[in-house]
This record gives structure tokens, C-alpha cells and sequence, in this order.
């Protein structure tokens, strides 16, 4: 018998089936009249199943969710066979009703009165469907692969962390050490070359001259334990595991900066 007051939508109920967890499912109720449209909402089951909106009014031409949840199941059904049924039930109301004109007469058969009813099925359908690949083959398969990922991921983060402590030990005695020592001599590269720019002020480069043999053994010192410490942060990176050999770049780079500018320093020295 088809409907003329409401549409049901869809025409069963199909709920997930999952043993100790609820699940729930809707359906759609639309309102396919001109006129207020009186529902309500019946199940076989009620200690099953709980209904939310079990009955309402639907202005004309509108629609409504109602919600329905089962209960958690305590068994695991083979067959997923349900004989459980709802049932809607549609009534034409007055213009203008609200929830108060909702009364249990209003579903009552009468002589004149136009009652439709609904019925919908419930069926289970599985929650978890089975996977096509068997899951302990699968994590088979992927245990060494993830433990061999794992082991090389460690051993190249190890490696880095490595590297960095070896890099910021060596920036840090760059910074400590080499600085001074070239702020140091462009200080007294200044002070020859305004020696001998002055070269009719003799006891100026008399005193400059008293200044170079301090000067020069600072520096050889100074050169000497900026050296052992480039060895020992050099030792510190060959520990850390670095493949390559040979000097570093900044190394050679620092060298060679030095050794330019100290045979410049000695080249104004003789002049």
C-alpha cells in the first residue's frame, strides 16, 4: 500500500553488527502533503533498540531525521538474521499543531480519519568487513622490514647527532680562539703600518718595534693551542664516525687566511 501522507526513507534498516559496542542508523521522514503531518515511531523490540524523536509534527512540505541505536550485543550471531520491525505511523493533524496536540487518540482508528502505517525490517550487515590479505601474513611481511627501517632510521640519527656536537664544538673554539687571534693582529697590522706611514717620529717605531718581539711570541703561543685544539675537535669528529678524510674545508679555509696574512705582517715587519 503506498503512502500518501509520508515517505519513508530507506524502505529497511541496516545496522552494523558489533559484539559489546552500539550502533546506530537513520531514516528519513518527509512530509508530502500541504497539510501538518502527526508521526510516530514504533519497534517490536523496545528494550533493544532506543528511538530518538519518537514522535513529532511535520509542517508541510519539510522532513525529519529520526535516529536509531541498538543496544550493545553481548553474542556474535553467525547468520546475522534479525526478526525485529519498525513501524511508522502518520496521522493528519490540525493546522498550526504543536507537540501538546499530540495525544494517543490522534493514532486511533475513526470513521473519517486517515491513518497510514509503514513498516520497516531491521538487518545486520558486518561492521569489521574481512580484508581480501590475511592480517598475520601481512605483519609478517612488514616486522623486518619496519625493524630494518627502524635500525638504519637510529643508526643515521645517532650519526647526525654525532656530527652536529663535533660541528658546534669546533664553531665554538673557532669563535674562542681564531677571532681574538685575527682581531689581535689586524690591531697591531694598524699600528705598523702607522709606524712606518710616521716615519719621521722615531721613537714612535722605536716602541713599535719593542712591541713586535712580545707580540710575536703571544701569537706563536696563541698559534700553538689554537692548533692543539683544532687537532683534538678533529679527533672529536673522526669518534663521531665521519667517513671522510683529510681536513675540513673551514680548516684548510682558517689556514690559509693566517698564513697570508701573517707573511703580509712579515713583509711590513722587514720593510
Amino acid at each position: 500500500m503506498s503512502s500518501t501522507l509520508l515517505r519513508v526513507c530507506p524502505s529497511e534498516l541496516k545496522i552494523p553488527y558489533e559484539v559489546k559496542r552500539q550502533r546506530s542508523c537513520c531514516m528519513q521522514l518527509i512530509n508530502k502533503t500541504d497539510k501538518y503531518v502527526a508521526f510516530k515511531v514504533k519497534t517490536t523490540n523496545p528494550r533493544k533498540y532506543s528511538v530518538r524523536h519518537t514522535c513529532g509534527i511535520l509542517l508541510p512540505r519539510s522532513s525529519c531525521s529520526v535516529t536509531v541505536t541498538m543496544q550493545a550485543p553481548r553474542d556474535m550471531q553467525l547468520d546475522h538474521h534479525c526478526k525485529d520491525k519498525f513501524l511508522v505511523q502518520s496521522a493528519v493533524a490540525r493546522d498550526g499543531a504543536t507537540m501538546r496536540d499530540l495525544v494517543p487518540e490522534l493514532f486511533t482508528r475513526a470513521p473519517g480519519r486517515l491513518i497510514e502505517e509503514f513498516k520497516l525490517r531491521v538487518v545486520y550487515i558486518a561492521a569489521n568487513p574481512p580484508s581480501p590479505v590475511p592480517e598475520e601474513a601481512e605483519e609478517e611481511d612488514a616486522s623486518p622490514r619496519s625493524e630494518v627501517t627502524m635500525g638504519y632510521e637510529a643508526k643515521v640519527s645517532s650519526a647526525f647527532d654525532a656530527v652536529s656536537d663535533s660541528i658546534t664544538v669546533l664553531l665554538c673554539s673557532i669563535k674562542n680562539n681564531i677571532m681574538p687571534f685575527l682581531v689581535t693582529m689586524c690591531s697591531f697590522a694598524s699600528q705598523a703600518s702607522r709606524c712606518m706611514d710616521n716615519s719621521g717620529a722615531k721613537p714612535s717605531c722605536t716602541k713599535g718595534a719593542s712591541v713586535v718581539p712580545t707580540l710575536v711570541g703571544e701569537k706563536v703561543s696563541t698559534r700553538e693551542e689554537n692548533q692543539k685544539r683544532l687537532q683534538q675537535n678533529m679527533e672529536l669528529l673522526r669518534e663521531a664516525g665521519s667517513p671522510q678524510q683529510g681536513f675540513s674545508v673551514m680548516f684548510v679555509l682558517l689556514v690559509f687566511m693566517s698564513s697570508v696574512f701573517i707573511g703580509h705582517l712579515m713583509k711590513h715587519i722587514k720593510v
